[in-house]
């Protein structure tokens, strides 16, 4: 709990100045409005008995004084209400950085596990509740504090036995507030995990909206939206059955503050023991420490939710990447492309099969190696571990003779470029898409890229050429299209190794051609596996693996494996 308490108030750090005359204006503004209601006991005490026109000038001069004091009770609240927001949003920002950031550092074992809606729901809403509990929090607690204790001790001086029985009403208030307190908490857990359920719905759902409509299963979708949705519904319904117990509770007891101080100090009146000045003045300082009262049990409420996201928000930065940079790693440099596997077995995770069992491979530098086999060999995992997308359960990968776990993550991914089946564009025009090969490229060098890359002709006929739009995934572009501008992002990049992973096999024959000419124009030179599902891409590759659920089965170019009659055979006569 400690190390929770001591990375929260590390965000306010940055903000300290800001944090600090927030919580100075708040002190000024509730010290004003414990001030004004003894002003105005002085002048039903005092200032309407004094002779002559004494009172009217003396009146004057207060009335002054209380305005004085409203502009200054103005000015505090402004500067609460949006620096305070403010130093809230920019806390929020900070940490929306950080779990982004972290985000990025965590490998694919994490997000094989994960919902992209739950990782959404802990960056948006979650973020949103800390944010307002970090501002609200400290200054309520302050004003609350200074409400109450001021107030008490002021009615104290005034009637000490109609203060004992007016406060008597404040330790049962917050008793009962803290009666709610770990149920509310509960409560506003469950109602992050069930809204962050809704979003992963919503994402799955509008992400194969295509895939939706072309099955006709809109009703389908919808039915399992209502389910979510409900039990959305259903965890909040549990959380305001408490909010409803809370605050009606809360509020008839403040009603009850306020007859029992006029039935008390009534009867203290008529006993001489009071006067209507008195009472008076106890009727302003009802809402003065009743209102904090309500703060302090909001207080409650608005901690156990934005304490709930904030656990949620240490979850994930509390998760461990599991594929980090050696303390001792190195920058690859001058990579002439040998790629080497010593005895490399994998498996995804603990209690599963292994995929990959003491794999023995050497790829020279500059060789064109395709890999085919049935689903499930270990293809796409044995690549995926060249760029330690996950890191192999034993055995050791080289590059050049050097362990890639002693290397860089970014230098050794620097190296590598990837062009897959399923590419993935962003939401920004060509030749951002491009770019991303390397962010700090020149337009003309991006344009060189798409030309060797057989893009820029068809770049040209859209609508804004380069600028264009592409839409989300790339959707306005065909498959082929695509695929080129994936390969022109690699060509920017310029890397020595090179890993096609079935980047062909969604396209028709033509796309197929032009983009097979891409491909073998961006691996001239450079060190390139090819995974291949059609063979007939793959008959000209200098060696070409097969690999199964054993391992390697058979090697050699096309002709000899043919020759052998064996596996390699086998899937070319299926293919035909």
């Amino acid at each position: 709990m400690r190390h929770k308490w001591k990375k929260l108030i590390s965000y306010y750090r940055p903000y300290k100045g800001l944090f600090f005359l927030d919580l100075l204006f708040a002190v000024t503004g509730a010290g004003i409005s414990l001030a004004i209601p003894l002003i105005v006991r002085y002048i039903t005490n005092v200032v309407v008995y004094l002779p002559g026109d004494e009172p009217f000038r003396m009146i004057l001069k207060l009335g002054i004084l209380m305005s004085v004091m409203a502009l200054v009770e103005w000015f505090c609240n402004y500067f609460i209400t949006y620096f305070g927001h403010m130093m809230g949003t920019r806390i929020e920002h900070d940490m929306r950085n950080d779990v982004f950031s972290h985000y990025q550092k965590l490998s694919f074992h994490f997000f094989d596990n994960q919902k992209v809606g739950q990782l959404l729901s802990r960056i948006t809403t979650d973020l949103f509740d800390i944010s307002e509990l970090l501002h609200h929090g400290p200054e309520d607690l302050v004003l609350s504090l200074i409400k109450i204790i001021g107030s008490f001790v002021i009615l104290f001086q005034v009637n000490r036995a109609l203060t004992l029985i007016t406060f008597a009403f404040v330790p049962v208030m917050l008793i009962y507030g803290l009666f709610f307190n770990t149920r509310l908490k509960t409560a506003y857990k469950g109602n992050k995990a069930r809204i962050a359920d809704v979003n992963t719905q919503i994402e799955d759902s509008l992400s194969g909206i295509r895939v939706v409509k072309s099955f006709g299963n809109e009703e389908l979708e919808m039915e399992k939206f209502r389910e979510g949705n409900g039990r959305f519904v259903e965890s909040r319904r549990r959380s305001y059955w408490y909010m409803a117990w809370f605050h009606s509770v809360l509020n008839a007891l403040t009603t009850l503050v306020t007859v029992v101080t006029l039935v008390a100090g009534a009867y203290f009146i008529t006993m001489g023991r009071a006067t209507v000045a008195d009472l008076v003045t106890y009727l302003l300082y009802i809402s003065n420490f009743t209102e904090p009262v309500k703060k302090l049990t909001n207080f409650m409420e608005q901690f156990q939710n934005g304490w709930s996201g904030y656990e949620r928000f240490l979850e994930i930065l509390d998760v461990e990447p599991d594929i980090v940079d050696a303390p001792d790693a190195a920058e690859l440099k001058h990579v002439k492309g040998e790629v080497r596997f010593e005895q490399v077995s994998f498996r995804y995770e603990e209690g599963l099969e292994q995929v990959l069992s003491h794999i023995d491979l050497t790829v020279k530098p500059g060789e064109y190696l395709a890999i085919v086999g049935n689903s499930g060999g270990g293809k796409t995992t044995l690549c995926s571990l060249i760029p330690r997308f996950y890191d192999v359960e034993s055995g050791r990968i080289l590059i050049d003779g050097m362990d890639i776990r002693k290397i860089r993550l970014r230098s050794l991914r620097s190296q590598i470029g990837i062009v897959q089946q399923d590419v993935y564009l962003f939401m920004e025009n060509v030749m951002e898409n491009i770019r991303y090969g390397r962010p700090d490229a020149t337009d003309e060098e991006v344009i060189e890229a798409a030309k060797r890359a057989n893009a820029h002709t068809f770049i040209m006929q859209l609508p804004q050429g380069y600028q264009t739009d592409i839409g989300q995934r790339g959707v306005k572009l065909s498959g082929g299209q695509k695929q080129r501008i994936s390969i022109a992002r690699v060509f920017l990049k310029n890397p020595a190794i090179l890993i096609f992973d079935e980047a062909t096999s969604a396209l028709d024959n033509e796309s197929e051609k032009i983009v097979q000419q891409s491909m073998e124009a961006l691996a001239r030179g450079r060190t390139t596996f090819v995974i291949a599902h059609r063979l007939s891409t793959i008959q000209n590759a200098q060696r070409i693996l097969v690999l199964t659920e054993k391992g390697i089965q058979e090697e050699g170019t096309h002709q000899e494996l043919l020759a052998k009659n064996g596996a390699y055979a086998r899937l070319y006569d299926t293919h035909q």
